[in-house]
């Protein structure tokens, strides 16, 4: 593996805890059938924590998949990865999500990959306008934070009011650790969402 690849495996994973992103806060919390909650997860701690959201708050899940999913084998989803983001390929999706207009809330999850968005979030940005919503991202990575995901949505999302971001630690892929929020970490975890959620002022 290439010194580049090396170096951006150590960040390419899924799942970390913080969130500083600056932004508008909404004065009550929202209704639940006006939540819509978007993820892409490779080793489920994202969706462990979509999950949380949505008991929390409730809303409508929404797990992102591609119409030509990523090899199960690390290394080679590493490299195209790389190759997207060089290039700027967005991959096609395979989700469609009907009514888009109902939904004044949209919590956007993701994991770090190469400490940038993933391509496949940035899909969903380019195929569906948020404009006029108030936009929630929460991160997943393996300790090396968000990266410039959380940019990257206030750059891809101009006209929604972009909420301070939830980050926490996750699976660390490269290293056979996949779903690490459960048990004891799933508890934890869900103590950091509703904590995060209530600054935020989207639970009670």
């Amino acid at each position: 593996m290439t010194n580049f690849l090396l170096a951006f495996s150590l960040y390419f994973s899924a799942c970390s805890l913080s969130g500083k992103d600056s932004g508008a806060r909404m004065s009550a919390a929202p209704d639940a059938g006006r939540v819509l909650i978007v993820y892409l997860s490779r080793t489920a701690n994202t969706k462990a924590i979509a999950e949380i959201i949505e008991a929390s708050v409730g809303g409508t899940l929404v797990e992102l998949e591609l119409e030509r999913p990523y090899s199960e084998n690390y290394p080679a989803t590493v490299r195209q990865v790389v190759r997207e983001n060089e290039t700027g390929y967005l991959p096609p999706l395979k989700t469609r999500i009907d009514s888009l207009e109902k939904y004044d809330v949209v919590f956007l999850g993701f994991p770090t990959w190469d400490m940038k968005m993933p391509p496949p979030v940035k899909s969903f940005l380019s195929r569906y306008s948020l404009a006029g919503k108030t936009v929630v991202p929460f991160n997943t990575n393996a300790g090396y934070g968000v990266g410039s995901g959380f940019q990257t949505v206030r750059e891809l999302c101009p006209d929604s009011k972009v909420l301070e971001g939830f980050e926490i630690r996750g699976g660390v892929e490269r290293d056979g650790v996949y779903l690490r929020i459960r048990d004891k970490e799933r508890k934890d975890a869900e103590e950091s969402v509703r904590k995060w959620l209530r600054r935020i002022k989207l639970m009670k």
